[in-house]
């Protein structure tokens, strides 16, 4: 059987670099009229099979979309990709799935290859950076649907998220009804839009209830590493330190309960916690944790729905916005001051 060509055979036989057939076949960039005829005569003349893909692409047919997700070893984007990957099955899509490890650096590298792969569609939870690398996939009018976090300034992208402002305004509003003034909260950064938006709704409870915000009390930390548990044990070494606290970053949840274990803190004796995320554990363990559930099964539908329906060019161009409630699941973790 003879082998199939690939890219570097085209850009030998049209005397090109491999970065001037990509885009080509991409239309990422300018190519001079002489070369580009030279690169389509090659591809025709080698039978190079992913013409086909640049022409599916062009066409919103091509049946592969990217997932670039921030961090697998977080159980909330694990479950997401698992379930982005059953819906796109349903409907006859492939997925390229593709970590950022929350590095602006891989996040970059990520969405060139995934270009350069001619997807159709982009499902991903951006880091804050690479603004220009997102508008770019927007221009060429590959389709891109941000899920749990966005980037404000980017309003030409579809959004799905939880409400994130009202969901730790319920939490907040949880714990100050049963007595307790001094919350703590971890949230995630203050670049993301998860982050902001928790804090947020955290401080928008506070004031609802007249309770003054108290700077010391509001950690923001990164998703990845250990950070939330010595922040944590810092806001317990206060003079007043807090009798409820909030773990609003999910990937910081289970290293904030091992530290409190390991302090001999007892929840919720000597602190009511409340987590985002309800993963399986959550209510297994003792005491069962008092969760902010967030839908995974309808954030993985309605971006697949959006990318799908975007490809085939069935929705109109104006960006869409889905915010879909948390379910917010008392157990034994907090409890009365």
């Amino acid at each position: 059987m003879k082998k199939a060509a690939t890219i570097r055979d085209v850009a030998a036989r049209a005397d090109v670099s491999v970065s001037v057939v990509s885009r080509v076949l991409n239309d990422t960039g300018p190519v001079a009229p002489e070369k580009r005829a030279k690169v389509l005569a090659a591809i025709d003349a080698l039978a190079y099979r992913p013409r086909a893909a640049a022409r599916q692409l062009s066409q919103g047919q091509s049946s592969t979309v990217g997932l670039l997700l921030a961090d697998l070893t977080n159980p909330f984007f694990a479950r997401l990709a698992d379930r982005v990957v059953a819906e796109a099955r349903s409907r006859e899509l492939q997925i390229v799935l593709m970590t950022t490890q929350e590095d602006p650096h891989l996040e970059a590298q990520a969405l060139d290859t995934l270009l350069d792969r001619s997807v159709g569609g982009l499902i991903g939870t951006p880091t804050s950076a690479n603004v220009e690398r997102w508008a770019k996939l927007a221009a060429l009018d590959i389709p891109v649907a941000f899920v749990d976090r966005a980037i404000d300034g980017l309003d030409q992208v579809d959004v799905v998220s939880i409400e994130n402002v009202d969901s730790a305004a319920t939490a907040t509003a949880h714990l100050l009804t049963r007595g307790h003034r001094r919350i703590g909260l971890v949230s995630g950064p203050l670049d993301t839009t998860t982050g902001s938006d928790r804090v947020r709704g955290y401080e928008r409870a506070l004031q609802e209830h007249g309770v003054p915000v108290d700077d010391r009390l509001v950690r923001p930390v990164p998703f990845r590493g250990d950070q939330g548990a010595d922040v944590v044990a810092q806001m317990l070494a206060l003079d007043e330190p807090p009798t409820g606290l909030i773990v609003a970053n999910t990937a910081q949840v289970r290293v904030v309960l091992r530290m409190l274990f390991q302090a001999r803190v007892s929840i919720p004796d000597d602190l009511s916690v409340v987590v985002f995320d309800d993963n399986p554990w959550t209510e297994l363990i003792h005491p069962p944790l008092t969760a902010v559930r967030q839908p995974i099964e309808l954030l993985a539908l309605h971006a697949v729905e959006l990318i799908h329906a975007r490809m085939r060019q069935k929705l109109a161009p104006r960006p869409r916005h889905v915010r879909v409630a948390a379910e917010f699941s008392e157990r034994a973790s907090t409890a009365r001051v």
